[in-house]
């Protein structure tokens, strides 16, 4: 049985924490929060034990952790974790600082234990299949890649204060699917953007409308489009553009009927948040995540992926700022 702890109890623990609970072969045994009541919420429907991190991080009845604390605190919580010998998974950005990142880095391939960036939209269903036919050839060299991704509405003008921007917590997963879909490393980012949908984020130094361009060295292209704002619902659509083909994910929708009167064709509304469109990506990688470490392979993306996708928004912001294309 493959032993689990939680560090941090929240909407995303929550996930994590129902996820682990279909695995087979997999338990939560202890959590943490920094609001005792938060933890022991979560802990009230298994047999898990609340405990402080440290005590958690040490338990020896704790194989590997999930770490979905927020972003300033994973710097400490993966020193410790990998110190004490602990499986590694870390819900993203992994820091806001890249070198802080290298430190992380280096302290777990010193410790080897294994390490996971939770990109979970490499696990949806549907862009997981784009990628497995990319890979094998089905539409010959990629050539373009374009990525929507738009929520609802924005968040609280207070998380966007503490959140890095929208290029390090919006498009940070749009960055890794570029990654991810290109099978080329982006070395040139150009960055627009605007405050459009709420002007208080703009007074905030950030904004909620933008659009970066990837290219590699062979010429391959990404475009990226990120809204804080969308009508209909929560839009995330892919599309790859190769030499013999085309492959397209469109959205997730509340259901597949379709109805047709005098007014024309109607299907039914997008799925309208993150947690129901990517429930059972959020599910398949905490599977993969559980059968790597049973099988003694090391999981992917890793922390190394984590890295790169944070140097890529970074040169988004960079881009943004500047008025010009970025190196990379």
């Amino acid at each position: 049985m493959l032993k689990i702890g939680l560090l941090g109890c929240g909407r995303i623990g929550q996930v994590h924490a129902r996820s682990i609970a279909t695995i087979d072969g997999a338990t939560v045994t202890a959590v943490a929060d920094a609001l005792a009541m938060t933890a022991q919420s979560l802990a009230a429907g298994t047999s898990a034990k609340v405990l402080d991190s440290d005590a958690l991080i040490c338990s020896p009845n704790v194989d590997a952790v999930v770490i979905g604390t927020p972003t300033d605190t994973h710097y400490d919580l993966i020193h410790q974790a990998a110190a004490a010998g602990k499986a590694i998974f870390c819900e993203k950005p992994v820091d806001m600082s890249t070198d802080r990142i290298r430190d992380c880095i280096k302290v777990v391939e010193t410790a080897g234990v294994p390490f996971m960036t939770a990109f979970n939209r490499r696990f949806d269903p549907n862009f997981a299949n784009i990628q497995a036919r990319i890979a094998a050839g089905e539409i010959g060299d990629v050539e373009l890649v374009t990525i929507l991704s738009r929520d609802p509405s924005p968040p609280p003008i207070g998380y966007i204060k503490g959140s890095g921007g929208l290029f390090r917590d919006m498009m940070i997963h749009d960055l890794d699917m570029a990654r991810f879909l290109m099978g080329e490393e982006p070395t040139t980012v150009y960055a627009v953007g605007s405050a459009l949908v709420d002007s208080a984020i703009g007074d905030a130094g950030d904004v909620d409308t933008a659009a970066v361009t990837l290219t590699t060295p062979s010429g391959k292209i990404c475009q990226i489009s990120n809204s804080r704002r969308a009508t209909y619902g929560y839009d995330q659509r892919v599309e790859v553009h190769g030499s013999r083909g085309l492959l397209r994910a469109e959205n997730m929708f509340e259901n597949t009927v379709e109805v047709a009167d005098q007014n024309g064709f109607r299907k039914a509304p997008v799925m309208n948040f993150f947690l129901e469109r990517y429930e059972a990506a959020y599910r398949a990688e905490m599977t993969y995540f559980a059968a790597q470490l049973r099988a003694g392979e090391t999981p992917t993306p890793g922390i190394t992926d984590g890295l790169c996708a944070q140097i890529l928004a970074d040169a988004a912001a960079q881009s943004l700022a500047e008025g010009a294309p970025v190196q990379v």
